[in-house]
Parts: C-alpha cells; structure tokens; sequence
C-alpha cells in the first residue's frame, strides 16, 4: 500500500465513524436493559440467514483446526449455521475498511491485538461487556490477555488463542557446528547465525524474513535494543539510535555477514517456511502457529526455544487473537461461535491441528501441554513478553513505512541511520503527534 493509499485509508476509517457515530451509542448502551435488547435482536434474526465469519486462515493445519472447532459448534448449536470466509492477512484490513464504509462487514471477524485500534476507531466491532461478564470461562484467561482486546474499558473481543513467539533451530546442524544449544542472548544469536553458515553446501544460518510480514520481527528486535514505539498516550516516541543499531545488527546478518539466503528482501511466510524445512536455513523466527508444519517436515531434527534477549529485553511478544462482533444483528446466535474457541476441547482440537498456543489457564496447564518438550518454549515465553504495540495507525505505519525501510536497507539504498529517520518522520505521521 503507497503513502496515498494509506493516507485514504486513514480518511475512509474517520469517514466510517463519523457515519456511525449513532450506532455506537445504541451499541456501548450498559446495563441489563442493554443486554436484553442486544440479545432480543439476536434472537429474532438468529436463524434467518448463517452466521458470516472472516478471518485469515490459508494453511491446511488452520484450516483443518477451524473445521474442528466448527464441528463442535454444529454439535452444541444444531439449525445454526456459520459460513467462513477466508481473506488474505494483507488484505484484511483494506477489506475490512471497505467493508465498514459500504455497511458490509460480516456478523463476526479476527481481530488482532495491533489491529483493535483501527477496527475499533471505525466502529467495526461492538463491546461485549455484558456477556463477557456473565461468561462462566472468563476468568480462566488472564488479565494480561483481556487486555489485548480492551479500549477505555470496553472489551471488544474473546479469546481464541495466542500467537507465542519463538525460535525453530536445527537440532543437527548445530551438534555439526559444535554449538552446545539454542542462543539466548543476541550476541549468541549472531555468532551462531555465522558460524552456520556455508554457502558451498547452500545453507545458510538464518532465515531473515525480509518481504511482507518481516515488518513484524523488525520491530520487535527494535523495541530488544531498548527503542520504545509509542508512549502512553498514542504519540510517536521512537529512539532513531537504538533502532539504527538495531537495524544494522539485525538486517547485517544479510548485509554484512552474509548469514541470510540471497532471496531474502523477499521472503515472506511461504519462502521462510519452505527454506527451513528443505534444509537451506539453521534457525527462523516464528511463532507457535507454525508448530505442525515444521515438526512433520523435519521431525526430530528441529527443536523450539525462546528468542534471544538483546541488549534490552526479549525479541518477541505474545499476541492473543481474538473473535469479535462486527454488527449485532445476530448477537444471540454469534456469542455461541465466539465463546466456542474458548472452551477446553476446541483449544485442545485448534493446539492438535496448528500448534497454536491457548490462552485458556484451563489448557495451559494441561498435561497435555506441559509434558511435551516442544511447548516448554512457549510457555516460558508467555511468562517473560509483553503485547505487541497498540496504537491507532499501527498496522498502516509497520506495513507502509517499516517494511520499506528495512527492505531498502537490505538492498543497500539507505542506511540504517536513515531508514531509522524514516520510521521516525512516518511514526510522527501514523501517530498525528
């Protein structure tokens, strides 16, 4: 998306919440008489027409996870019909704005932690306080995880499960290098990256994730440097010094070092995943929703671990993703599918499927869970990072103004002191402030 594009966007979400500004306040009404009405309304169009439902799945693991949960939806809520609807990660917030502009979107939809904001600031989802309260599994998510999909006290969404950051490394490659184990500080990360590395053999130590999404990890490693994102109260508050080191430390695996396939300024998912399994990678970031497709490709010769921790804290976030209501014309019928990726056997089923982590405390600590070695990695992490940034503008100012940056710094057009500026001047911009 250009710099024009994104600035459309931004007019076409404040176009959506001022054309539905009388909405919301049917919408945040509080109280009983607000839950009956809400609930009367779903119960009245409850069975004329299936629930419509997006989200981004595209893996056959996440599909073949979204079916079994949906199997036990059908099981507990028999004449209700839901109808998913997959729409591409990078389309989904372009679609979804389109969407809320034409009064199109759907009777549920992911939302993301980063995403929340935006989706909340063109009144494209509804708060759900008054089931969410009266919900007999609330209380098995933690607090940290409610927060995720809270805004001034409204809760927007129910928890699904969690996208847990961490690292896949070959098992055998580094009992060939005479590497003792998974690297836990940055400097180690580095080293190891180097020393696997052999281009006569085409391996390459690390899986540098440069096209779309590698935004992400970006970020993160800035914010492991010490670079705070956004205050407090929304504003731009980047520290263009450590997230210059932090480029050049980062991107110099492929820049300097040599350490990253010659593919990667393109690398997305796809080329991430296939590089790895076919042997031309040692190490990649990821997060738990990968687990499956890794495992059953190289079997015991790949192992989990946390990030590394750089010179100020973890590379990684936990990110809980969440279900939430757009519209509640058909709020009776659409809370069941909501609170059914919640319950104990779908988190368990989803966690079979795709590797994704649950958020449920329930399922966490399930033997299930803790007695598998592949999962002590996710579980330490979840005790140790934090949320990813929330803040109006997020995912237009990662996508359109980090990607590029870092993309040009891998290609040798700026330096990192530069795109450091970049990301600055457009987080200003993202931020208004």
């Amino acid at each position: 998306m250009s710099h024009d594009q994104g600035h459309r966007f931004a007019q076409a979400a404040e176009a959506v919440r001022l054309h539905r500004r009388d909405l919301l306040r049917i919408a945040t009404m509080t109280g009983a008489g607000a839950a009956l009405a809400l609930h009367g309304l779903g119960r009245a169009k409850a069975q004329d027409a299936p629930i419509s439902y997006w989200h981004h799945f595209t893996s056959e693991t996440e599909m073949a996870g979204m079916e079994r949960v949906l199997e036990q939806f059908r099981t507990a809520n028999p004449g209700v019909e839901v109808v998913p609807e997959t729409v591409p990660n990078a389309d989904y917030m372009a679609k979804f704005t389109s969407a809320a502009l034409a009064d199109g979107l759907p009777d549920t939809a992911m939302v993301t932690v980063d995403r929340l904001p935006d989706m909340w600031g063109m009144e494209g989802v509804q708060p759900l306080n008054e089931w969410v309260d009266a919900w007999e599994l609330k209380d098995a998510f933690p607090e940290s995880v409610w927060s995720g999909a809270t805004i001034e006290d409204q809760i927007y969404g129910v928890p699904a499960f969690m996208f847990v950051d961490w690292m896949y490394y070959r098992v055998d490659w580094f009992e060939e290098a005479g590497i003792a184990g998974p690297p836990k500080t940055w400097q180690e990360f580095i080293d190891a990256a180097i020393k696997l590395t052999d281009p006569a053999q085409g391996r390459f130590g690390f899986g540098l994730r440069g096209g779309d999404g590698g935004e992400g990890i970006m970020i993160q490693v800035m914010q492991g440097f010490g670079s705070p994102i956004a205050d407090e109260a929304g504003c731009a508050a980047l520290d263009t010094a450590k997230t210059a080191e932090a480029m050049a430390s980062f991107l110099g695996l492929f820049t300097e070092h040599k350490a990253a396939p010659p593919s990667a300024p393109g690398d997305s998912f796809r080329q991430l995943m296939e590089a790895f399994k076919t042997g031309q990678t040692g190490m990649i970031f990821h997060h738990t929703g990968s687990l499956t497709e890794i495992v059953d490709a190289l079997g015991d010769k790949v192992m989990t671990a946390p990030r590394p921790t750089a010179t100020a804290g973890l590379v990684g976030n936990i990110a809980p993703l969440f279900n939430g209501m757009p519209k509640l014309d058909k709020a009776e019928a659409a809370w069941p599918w909501l609170t059914q990726w919640g319950e104990v056997d779908s988190e368990i089923a989803f966690l079979e499927e795709t590797g994704y982590f649950p958020p449920n405390s329930q399922v966490a600590s399930d033997e299930r869970v803790t007695s598998n070695p592949l999962y002590a990695a996710a579980i330490e992490t979840m005790n140790t990072a934090g949320l990813p940034p929330q803040f109006p503008g997020y995912p237009g100012w990662s996508k359109q103004t980090v990607l590029p940056a870092m993309q040009q710094v891998l290609l040798g057009e700026k330096t990192p002191e530069q795109a450091a500026d970049d990301l600055a001047k457009g987080l200003q911009t993202a931020t208004g402030c």
